[in-house]
């Protein structure tokens, strides 16, 4: 039996983990799976963490592969992430179901809570190719803080986090509810992928698992937690 340890980004936590309790009870391989925001990931990685597998957005396992990190033989697509935007349980629900409405709903807001990653840096940039003050933009350091806080918060906030993340956090009691997936036509999706370190001790045992989460099946689990 192999021990692998996957490091990965916080959109593809409970797709992964129901992917590796399969993988384990097929192959008898043990998971053990940590997940941060994706520029944490990203700097330990680079700064030379030993992991077996990491996961991470298309852009960041570019970075990976160019630096030696991860090996492009053993690399996968799981799927795509979307962007939405929460406000805190039993409060109203906005018109957001156009670009006009959602612009209108984000200059009523008292404020705008992002993370650092990639999903709070798009709408950050998003808000100012629209025209609304940089002012109501707060910046916190994940999105389980971003979570946390508009659910506490008595003003019009509104959080910005993945539909995958926001789902899971939801189901563990945080006061939030989902008030709608950015429109359509100012939506940004990210990639996430897999691959193979390359200070892995394990690469064979690692690249099945890579394979499992990239296979229909693996992505159909994927699918089930919001990444498609």
């Amino acid at each position: 039996m192999t021990t692998l340890k996957v490091l990965g980004a916080g959109p593809v936590k409970r797709g992964v983990t129901l992917v590796a309790a399969d993988f384990e009870k097929r192959t008898g391989h043990k998971i053990v799976v940590e997940f941060a925001g994706a520029p944490g990931v990203k700097d330990r990685i680079l700064a030379g963490e030993v992991v077996d597998i990491a996961v991470v957005p298309r852009g960041t396992m570019n970075d990976f592969e160019k630096n030696g990190k991860t090996l492009a033989s053993a690399r996968g697509l799981l799927g795509r992430s979307r962007i939405g935007m929460v406000v805190r349980k039993g409060a109203a629900l906005p018109d957001m179901s156009t670009v006009d409405a959602f612009k209108q709903s984000m200059l009523a807001a008292d404020e705008i809570v992002c993370n650092v990653a990639n999903s709070g840096n798009y709408v950050a940039e998003l808000l100012g190719k629209l025209g609304v003050g940089q002012d109501k933009v707060l910046k916190l350091g994940d999105t389980v803080k971003v979570m946390d806080h508009v659910a506490a918060s008595a003003r019009n906030a509104f959080g910005v986090g993945q539909l995958a993340e926001i789902s899971e956090l939801a189901d563990k009691g945080v006061a939030i509810v989902l008030a709608a997936a950015l429109p359509d036509a100012i939506q940004s999706e990210t990639s996430y992928e897999a691959a193979v370190a390359t200070a892995s001790g394990a690469q064979d045992a690692a690249a099945d698992f890579v394979r499992a989460l990239a296979s229909d099946a693996g992505r159909k689990l994927l699918a089930s937690t919001g990444i498609d």
